[in-house]
Formats: C-alpha cells, sequence, structure tokens
C-alpha cells in the first residue's frame, strides 16, 4: 500500500470522529486506531544547540582560530522517505547494506526502514561515496531525516 494512501488515512481519522479504520487492498491491508492496545510511541528530540559564549581576551598570538564545519550540501544527503525505525542490515548478523567508503549506485539498497511492521528497502537515488551514515541501527527516523551523506 502506498505511503501517501496511509498519510491520507490518518488524516481523515484524525479529522473524524472515528476511532478505527481498517482498509484492505487485495492481499494488503492496514488497521489506524487512534487507542490501540499499545502505549503511544516515544518521541524523541535533538538538545538544542549551545548558545555561543563570548571568550575573554587573550592575546593575539596565543587565540586559537576556530574553523567552522560546513554541514553537507542537501544534494548530497540521501533523506528518509518516511518515518520508522532505520536498519542497517537485512539481519541482525548479516553484514550492513552500505558501509563508510562504499560506492554506491543508483537503485542499490542502502537500508531498509520498518513502518508499520513492514520492512521498507531504501534505494539510493543517486550514484557516489558513502562518506557518513547518519542514524544507528535501531533508531527512530522522521520523514526527510539525513540517513547517509554521498561524495
Amino acid at each position: 500500500m502506498d505511503i501517501r494512501k496511509v498519510k491520507k488515512l490518518i488524516e481523515l481519522l484524525e479529522e473524524s470522529g472515528i476511532a478505527e479504520i481498517e482498509i484492505k487492498e487485495g492481499e494488503e491491508s492496514v488497521r489506524i486506531s487512534r487507542q490501540g492496545s499499545h502505549p503511544p510511541a516515544q518521541q524523541y528530540y535533538a538538545p538544542p544547540a549551545p548558545a555561543p559564549v563570548a571568550a575573554a581576551p587573550v592575546a593575539a598570538a596565543a587565540a586559537p582560530v576556530a574553523v567552522p564545519v560546513a554541514a553537507p550540501k542537501a544534494e548530497n544527503v540521501v533523506p528518509s522517505p518516511m518515518v520508522g525505525t532505520f536498519y542497517a542490515a537485512a539481519t541482525p548478523t548479516s553484514a550492513p547494506f552500505v558501509s563508510i567508503g562504499d560506492e554506491v549506485k543508483p537503485g542499490q539498497v542502502m537500508c531498509i526502514i520498518e513502518a508499520m511492521k513492514m520492512m521498507n528497502q531504501i534505494e539510493a537515488d543517486r550514484g557516489g561515496r558513502v562518506t557518513a551514515i547518519l542514524a544507528k541501527n535501531g533508531d527512530p527516523v522522521e520523514f526527510g531525516q539525513p540517513l547517509f551523506v554521498l561524495a
């Protein structure tokens, strides 16, 4: 079932007073409930960036020079296409799909995101060398969250 359809169903459920809805399309089915038997999902927030601190005046010769670290360009980032749980490998005992330094080709599987008990293979949309993996195995990820950086 297309994730856009699932999102639309969630919106309809929120707008209406319905407590639960179940839709079946062929062999696929999805049940969305306002108050399920499971506890609410835990939300994770990144800590706020520390505020800049003014340094005490120091002699010019001894003052360290701060070099800003450039954020990766948007075209080099592979974002998460959905909300779910990030998995670097197909099984806990198998090797990860990609590692830092690997060359990837368009269409190559880079990771799996589990959403609503469905395992979704996330493929590279372009080729390049993996320079950073920004999510850890088992981490919850949000829509649009950067997962990989390619060079």
